[in-house]
């Protein structure tokens, strides 16, 4: 479910703005063109969003400005109490919730986004998930995912080295504890329970997945 992980948020909740900003050297990689990640996903979101690890509100700013309507789900307070604090969020109401336990919002929903998050989940939770979400949405209605993604192991073990000759260790910590998908095992996830796909690579680490229900 991810929740193993909510310790790391918790450490991470005052400074995670400051890093996907790139003030944070060992992460400025991961994060390069993340407010253009988070734009791309609002542009291709529908009208009436579930999205998971809302963390800090950023996303979710990016939502409530294209004008949709938004259920933020996340595990962690101390996230949820920095999007709190910023004045586009004061008003928005957040759900305590994870990727796989959250309330079931109580109108129709036509899009599911999340943004690096969804790594957090075992290949067998991905897939059970992904299956999940095909029942909540109308024909039409999309997922859409941006995350930390691989083209192929080889790749994901380059990543993990290079990270490793650059002295990013905490990064590589990271690489070596979670639950980095491969984009082939995600398209097969997706075209199994009943999506068709599309990936847009936003840098060396990051993609949007933009599953629609057939």
């Amino acid at each position: 479910m991810g929740r193993e992980f909510l310790d790391i948020f918790t450490g991470w909740a005052e400074s995670y703005d400051e890093t996907v900003a790139g003030k944070d050297d060992e992460y400025k990689e991961v994060f390069e063109n993340y407010d253009d990640m988070l734009e791309k996903i609002a542009n291709l979101s529908g009208t009436s969003v579930l999205e998971f690890g809302s963390g800090t509100g950023n996303l979710t700013q990016k939502l409530l400005a294209h004008q949709r309507k938004v259920f933020p789900v996340e595990p962690s307070k101390e996230m949820t109490e920095i999007a709190k604090r910023k004045p586009t969020l004061r008003n928005q109401l957040f759900i305590e919730g994870d990727l796989e336990n959250f309330p079931k919002p109580s109108e129709e929903i036509d899009t599911i986004v999340s943004s690096f998050v969804f790594h957090h989940l075992t290949e067998a939770e991905k897939n059970k998930v992904i299956r999940m979400y095909y029942n909540l949405l109308p024909k039409r209605g999309k997922v859409i995912i941006g995350d930390t993604m691989f083209l192929s192991h080889e790749n994901y073990e380059l990543v993990k080295k290079e990270s490793y000759d650059s002295n990013k260790l905490n990064l590589l910590e990271d690489l070596e504890r979670e639950y980095y998908p491969l984009i082939l095992d995600m398209e097969v996830y997706f075209r199994e329970a009943g999506f068709r796909t599309k990936f847009n690579q936003i840098n060396q680490f990051a993609w949007i997945i933009e599953a629609v229900k057939n």
